[in-house]
């Protein structure tokens, strides 16, 4: 399988993994997102940016409907932010922690 075949099925594969463990089918609770920060998430780099234990704080800017959980969108965005800022990291560009409304403006790469 090709390498981004397979990031694209992994990101797929381990949402439905932990969005099936209790609450809604198909979105993250508070506890099933917790597990994915502790268990999918290793890179110091990348812990930092999103922790799980600030399941608060990694909740409230995930879940821009503000429902109580995260949904796939929700997730693919968290996703998205964390591969910017280890580009960032990569190219010597830095990241800021949390995206939140303030930095929305800022030109997207």
């Amino acid at each position: 399988m090709a390498r981004l075949d397979q990031v694209i099925t992994n990101i797929v594969d381990i949402f439905l993994e932990y969005a099936d463990d209790e609450g809604k089918k198909r979105q993250l609770n508070k506890e099933e997102l917790k597990r994915v920060l502790e268990q999918e998430i290793q890179s110091p780099e990348l812990k930092e940016k999103i922790n799980a234990g600030d399941i608060e704080e990694a909740m409230e800017m995930l879940d821009k409907n503000h429902d109580g959980e995260v949904n796939f969108r929700e997730f693919c965005r968290c996703v998205c932010d964390l591969a910017k800022c280890y580009y960032h990291k990569k190219t010597g560009k830095g990241c800021k922690k949390g995206k939140g409304k303030e930095q929305e403006g800022e030109q997207e790469d």
